[in-house]
């Protein structure tokens, strides 16, 4: 009986760079499948490298570069929907579905995710692009709109504009949205005094401030350095963190101003319209965040100064402006 050749299917053999044949090009399809960009041509040259280690990052294994058992079985299972227990090697009894309705619970667990999608994966997906600045609704739903501001994004970060988000776009996106659009000069909306920020990361408001200025300013640092999370301060207002809405509506809450917390898009509609004396709300369907006696009040930049208070404002273009009656 003739002996089975080596490297006929992925999994026969350990791959490294420099090797060549059909189980590379398996490990390229794989790759591929995964949302890592990269040429199906069976050669293990440079850019399979590379994916290959991007892929063994993500997945939580060393990477080497070299594709043995474990990273064969956690590409697998990524490429064909399930979760990757990299504590083993093997999977977890968690699926990944893949079908475009289907209900992935982070981003990230189905990749591409691309136009027609729906699903709270996508909802994260449009929370961090407007976090990144990008105009979106969060609604779940991958339609023309979230299409339109994902070919942004990938333009503007120099990634391949498709219009769909892969491993690498998802990667360049978080970092985005942890950073926050870069600041620009902007005409200060507040007539009133400036509020200051310590080292602590927590805000002082002016002498002469109105009580409800002092009492936003007040709850606000109550959550100043809390971790953003998704959905954080929706359904309960002491939570463990918070997202954009979530962090505004609970500094409003805090003054009386507000009973529930708001999505974003609620705020586009709550007040009066126009800056305020003291408080300006900037809201769209995708993120909001607040001026508060020359502070702004942000999720996006917290990650750099460890506060939801900064100093440095950003463009308001693209956004309803809004502001408490009376402030």
């Amino acid at each position: 009986m003739a002996k089975r050749p080596t490297g006929t299917h992925l999994g026969d053999r350990a791959l490294r760079a420099g090797a060549n044949g059909t189980d590379v090009r398996e490990l390229q399809r794989a790759l591929r499948k995964a949302g890592f960009s990269v040429r199906v041509d069976g050669q293990f040259g440079p850019s399979t490298v590379s994916a290959v280690k991007r892929f063994q990052k993500a997945a939580q294994l060393t990477p080497s570069g070299t594709v043995g058992r474990k990273t064969v079985a956690a590409l697998k299972a990524a490429a064909s929907g399930a979760s990757a227990d990299v504590s083993n090697g093997g999977t977890t009894a968690r699926a990944r579905t893949r079908g475009r309705g289907s209900r992935a619970q982070s981003l990230g667990d189905r990749v591409p995710v691309s136009k027609g999608m729906h699903g709270h994966d996508i909802r994260v997906l449009q929370d961090l692009l407007g976090n990144a600045g990008y105009d979106v609704t969060v609604d779940g739903e991958f339609g023309g709109v979230t299409f339109k501001a994902v070919e942004a994004f990938e333009g503007e970060h120099g990634r391949p504009v498709d219009g769909a988000m892969d491993a690498d776009d998802i990667t360049t996106l978080r970092a985005a949205a942890a950073a926050g659009p870069a600041p620009v000069a902007a005409t200060a909306v507040n007539s009133g005094p400036t509020a200051t920020v310590g080292s602590d990361g927590l805000a002082v408001a002016p002498a002469g401030a109105p009580p409800q200025v002092q009492q936003i300013i007040a709850a606000g640092n109550q959550i100043a350095s809390k971790p953003y999370k998704y959905g954080g301060g929706h359904g309960k207002w002491t939570d463990s963190g918070y997202d954009c809405s979530g962090s505004v509506s609970f500094a409003l809450h805090g003054a009386g101003l507000l009973d529930e917390a708001l999505p974003s898009g609620s705020f586009m509609n709550w007040g009066d319209p126009g800056p305020g004396q003291w408080v300006t709300l900037y809201a769209n369907g995708g993120h909001i965040y607040m001026v508060v006696a020359g502070l702004r009040f942000d999720t996006s930049g917290r990650s750099n100064h460890n506060t939801r208070w900064q100093t440095e404002q950003r463009s308001g273009a693209g956004y309803t402006v809004r502001h408490p009656p009376g402030l």
